[in-house]
């Protein structure tokens, strides 16, 4: 039994705070017993559980009186009978003996002691995979580094505050890194993607030292002054591209632009893995396109980035562009957006610069075939997750066109995006951090998208919003469309790929049917609040 105060996160999530991290997991075991119909995500952190929820499906009283009962009922300690997972470590990190001689033990014992703990998985988070690990056999704080690493190796096994965890991909980081692994710490295309799912009991297990002749060839711990990553195994690739020989390539890329993506509608309830939702940022713009050349509304496209697109069409194809403003050109000739077009055999589509909004649709009769990651095609720029970026000389292959009749409707009706868009908020679960005069300015202040913007979040200029509580805030679920203020005091939007937890208080949450707009919003143009 546990006590949970019931936070807003927007419209379509609730956070459920506790008292600490064992009480977190405690509800997080009950709530994933027991998992209504609607309820779409359930992300444990640090003091929190986010549940988020399709409102259509589950109201939201419903879903806080589903959470207030399973806090109220006598849970079972689940963990301890959770399977353990043994991972293979080498204490050889950059920061052993560093780390060792921080906490007054030789590199030897801090190796023992912390193969010694038995770990349990509190929450996901920072990366796909990423485990923060909690042990009460473990009695250290440790800091983090003072400069934050830009380039941490994949299989990196560190210490941060009361946390261990291994780094499933490389990543900048501060933790200390004592160890490291070689163990597949996150594999997309598994049947369970993470080895080190919430909830789960870890154990550190050192590789034995090689012996020849009776003499250990290297010790187990080699004293934290070898190069990090050696012994740790790079993700495999979720973004292999598809041969170009496949049949049904359809076009050819000619010129990608400053940034063409593989989207989709996106992989919703991976949270708790530390995997975004992703897909298109335009979900509406995706959708209509789609619509135009007969396709399911979830078809992957390309999300073009300010234009610059070129491609050649290898056989007879179907296309659609929507989103942006900017010259759609076929053979040099203007076309418009928002309509299906044609493209012969051999003729040439470009995508002129965009002059109002930010990103291009482009739908291809049938839907494009690329390389899926976690059941989506959509590309995480932030977890490396789906295709790569286009490149000049790929081809893309697409679905067989004449399954996917183009519909009768020829043209859709469409508006030029907007150089100040109107935004409303839902409240968010740290409002009450902030004075009254700050939430009053977050919706009275115009605020003006800086060049900081792209598919993980958009950063606002304007007035600081003063806040009232000071300190840190122990990381907790994120949803897109949060409003994070860093301590500069200006929000920053999460978008797609954002970051699944965080640890800066979230003021406000911008409604669901809101962000489609956000994803065209240009440096330099303007972004008023409203409560909705």
């Amino acid at each position: 039994m546990v006590t949970a105060a019931i936070r807003p996160m927007g419209e379509r999530a609730v956070l459920a705070e506790v008292d600490d991290l064992a009480a977190v997991l405690l509800l997080h075991a009950a709530l994933a017993a027991d998992v209504p119909a609607g309820v779409e995500d359930l992300v444990p952190a640090a003091r929190t559980v986010l549940i988020r929820f399709d409102p259509a499906r589950l109201p939201r009283a419903a879903v806080v009186a589903w959470v207030q009962d399973a806090a109220s009922s006598p849970v079972p300690d689940v963990t301890a009978a959770s399977p353990v997972v043994e991972v293979a470590v080498r204490y050889d990190g950059p920061d052993l003996a560093e780390t060792a001689q921080v906490l007054g033990i030789p590199p030897s014992e801090l190796a023992r002691r912390h193969a010694a703990a038995g770990w349990t998985v509190a929450f996901t988070g920072f990366a796909p995979g990423f485990a923060y690990l909690v042990s009460a056999d473990w009695p250290f704080e440790v800091p983090r580094l003072a400069r934050p690493r830009t380039r941490v190796p994949a299989g990196s096994v560190g210490l941060a505050g009361e946390f261990s965890g291994a780094y499933p991909r490389e990543t900048p980081g501060g933790w200390r890194l004592i160890a490291t692994t070689a163990a597949p710490l996150f594999s997309p295309d598994a049947a369970e993607p993470a080895l080190l799912p919430p909830r789960a009991r870890v154990r550190f297990v050192p590789e034995r030292p090689v012996v020849r002749g009776g003499v250990p060839e290297s010790p187990v711990v080699e004293g934290g002054d070898a190069a990090s990553g050696g012994a740790a195994t790079p993700l495999p690739s979720s973004a292999g591209r598809i041969s170009s020989a496949e049949r049904g390539a359809a076009l050819a890329v000619l010129a990608p632009g400053p940034l063409t993506t593989v989207q989709d509608l996106g992989r919703p309830g991976r949270a708790a893995l530390g995997v975004a939702r992703s897909g298109a940022l335009d979900r509406r713009a995706l959708r209509v396109a789609n619509r135009l050349v007969g396709n399911a509304e979830d078809a992957a496209g390309l999300e073009v980035l300010l234009g610059g697109l070129r491609v050649r069409a290898l056989r007879d194809t179907w296309v659609a562009v929507t989103g942006t403003l900017g010259d759609v050109l076929v053979d040099g000739r203007a076309m418009d957006a928002y309509r299906p077009l044609l493209l012969p055999a051999g003729a040439e589509l470009a995508l002129g610069a965009a002059r109002a909004g930010l990103r291009f649709s482009v739908a291809v009769r049938g839907g494009l075939r690329a390389t899926t990651a976690l059941g989506s095609a959509s590309r995480d720029v932030l977890a490396g997750l789906g295709p790569e970026p286009l490149r000049a000389g790929d081809e893309l292959v697409a679905a067989d066109g004449e399954r996917h009749p183009v519909p009768a409707v020829d043209v859709f009706p469409w508006t030029v995006p907007p150089s100040e868009i109107d935004v409303p908020l839902a409240r968010g679960p740290r409002d009450e951090w902030f004075t009254v005069a700050a939430r009053e300015l977050l919706v009275d202040a115009r605020w003006t998208v800086s060049s900081d913007a792209d598919r993980v979040g958009l950063r606002l200029d304007g007035p600081v919003l003063e806040r009232r509580v000071e300190g840190e805030l122990a990381s907790e679920g994120m949803v897109p469309g949060a409003l994070q203020v860093p301590p500069h005091g200006r929000p920053v939007v999460l978008l797609a790929d954002g970051p699944v937890t965080g640890g800066y208080p979230v003021i406000a949450v911008v409604r669901d049917d809101a962000l489609d707009a956000l994803a065209q919003a240009r440096p330099g143009d303007m972004v008023r609040f409203r409560r909705s």
